[in-house]
C-alpha cells in the first residue's frame, strides 16, 4: 500500500500493487495514472536453472538437421526436450508445437519433471546435451496462430512523441489491430526486406507479446493472466509512409487505412527467440526492455508503462472476441520509435529487441 500525491493537496491511498504516473506537463506537481497493475500472482518457477546461472527456464522452437525440435533455450544453447527425456528415462511426447509445454498446456507437468532431470544430471552429461545455437535455426514460437492482434498508443510516451495526447486509462479503451501472421511473421535472425513498393520509411516497434495459451471469451482483469501461455519478443515492423496510388482522390479514411496497410509488409512480424512461460514470472508489467539498431539504443523503457497492462488487454479482447489457445497479441511499443527522430531502417541495419527473463529478438535488414 503507497501514498501517493496527486494535484497537490489531494493525498490518495491506492491499495494496488502498482501505480504508473506521468507529470501533467506545466502544471508544477500534479499527475495523471498512465497504469495501474494488480497483485503479482504466485510463481511456480522451480530454481533449476539450463544455463546454471541462476535463470528461469524458456522454451523455444528450432530446427536441427532437418527437424523441428522442441528444446529448452539458452542465449548460448538448446537442449531438445526428446533427448533430454531420453537421457533422464523421462516419457514426454514431443511435437513440434511449444504449447503443450507452456503454463496451461497438457505437457506442462512432463516440462517440469524434465527440468528436475536435468538438475540430477553431471555437467559433463548436461554438456552432452547442449547445441550450440550457432548450429541451430530457432524459429517463430508459434508459427501459425490463428489471430495475430497488435496494440496501438498503450505507452503515453509513444502517443506524445507522435503528437498525441495520452489519454488516462478511464477515459479510453485499447486500439487493436490486426496483421496477417502467415507472410509477417518472421523467424529470429531472418531478414526483415524492405519493400521495393515503398521503401523510405521502414521503422521498428518494440513489444511484449501475450501467447494465449486456453481457450477464453470474456474474462475478468482478475482472472486474465490464468489464460497466459507465456510471453515472447515481439518487433511490430511499420511503413510510416505508405501511400498507394498517390494520386488518388482524397477519402476521409485514407491515412488510417495507409496507416494499417503500411503494417502488413511481408516479413514485418519478427518474434522470438523463445518464449518464458507465464508460470515462471509473477508479474508481466515488470520487465525492462530495449531496442538497439546497429548498437546504439533507440528504444529503453519497461512493460510497466503500459496504459493497459496485460491482463486488461486479454480481458477486453475477450469481451467481443474468442481467444484460442496460441493466439498472439502484441502489446504495443514504448517511446523511441524511429519516426519520432527523422530515423528509419535501410539495408545492413542490425536489429536487437531485448525483453528482461525472455531475451534478444535479433533480425538483419536487407
Amino acid at each position: 500500500m503507497g501514498d501517493i500525491r496527486v494535484g497537490g493537496n489531494h493525498n490518495i491511498l491506492f491499495n494496488v500493487y502498482n501505480v504508473e504516473l506521468q507529470p501533467v506537463v506545466g502544471s508544477g506537481n500534479e499527475f495523471f495514472v498512465t497504469a495501474v497493475h494488480q497483485k503479482p500472482r504466485e510463481t511456480t518457477a522451480t530454481s533449476s536453472s539450463i544455463s546454471g546461472k541462476g535463470s528461469i527456464m524458456r522454451l523455444c522452437r528450432y530446427e536441427h538437421q532437418g527437424a523441428v525440435q522442441i528444446g529448452f533455450y539458452d542465449e548460448e544453447f538448446v537442449v531438445s526436450l526428446s533427448t533430454l527425456a531420453s537421457q533422464t528415462g523421462s516419457t514426454v511426447n514431443v511435437a513440434d508445437s511449444l504449447l503443450p509445454f507452456l503454463s496451461q498446456g497438457n505437457a506442462r507437468g512432463d516440462v517440469r519433471e524434465l527440468e528436475k532431470g536435468w538438475g540430477k544430471l553431471s555437467a559433463s552429461e548436461q554438456n552432452s546435451l547442449k547445441i550450440s545455437v550457432d548450429q541451430v535455426k530457432l524459429l517463430v514460437p508459434v508459427p501459425s496462430p490463428t489471430k495475430l492482434l497488435l496494440l496501438a498508443g498503450n505507452y503515453a510516451a509513444h502517443i506524445n512523441e507522435g503528437g498525441g495526447h495520452a489519454e488516462e486509462r478511464a477515459n479510453t479503451f485499447p486500439y487493436v489491430f490486426m496483421k496477417p501472421p502467415l507472410t509477417t511473421l518472421t523467424h529470429p535472425g531472418d531478414a526483415v526486406k524492405i519493400p521495393a513498393v515503398s521503401p523510405n520509411f521502414i521503422d521498428w516497434e518494440l513489444e511484449l507479446g501475450i501467447i494465449i495459451g486456453k481457450r477464453c471469451h470474456s474474462v475478468a482483469e482478475k482472472d486474465a493472466l490464468n489464460y497466459v501461455a507465456g510471453y515472447t519478443v515481439v518487433n511490430d515492423i511499420s511503413d510510416r509512409k505508405f501511400k498507394p496510388n498517390p494520386g488518388r482522390v482524397k477519402r476521409e479514411k485514407d491515412g488510417f487505412f495507409d496507416w494499417l496497410h503500411g503494417k502488413w509488409h511481408d516479413t514485418f512480424c519478427p518474434m522470438g527467440p523463445c518464449v518464458l512461460p507465464a508460470d515462471e514470472i509473477a508479474d508481466p508489467q515488470t520487465l525492462k526492455m530495449t531496442l538497439k539498431v546497429n548498437g546504439e539504443t533507440e528504444q529503453d523503457a519497461s512493460t510497466a508503462l503500459m496504459i493497459f497492462p496485460v491482463a486488461a488487454i486479454v480481458e477486453f479482447i475477450s469481451s467481443y472476441v474468442t481467444l484460442e489457445p496460441g493466439d498472439i497479441i502484441s502489446t504495443g511499443t514504448p517511446a523511441g520509435v524511429g519516426n519520432a527522430k527523422g530515423k528509419y531502417l535501410k539495408a545492413g541495419d542490425q536489429m536487437e529487441a531485448y525483453i528482461e527473463k525472455i531475451g534478444t529478438l535479433k533480425n538483419p535488414v536487407e
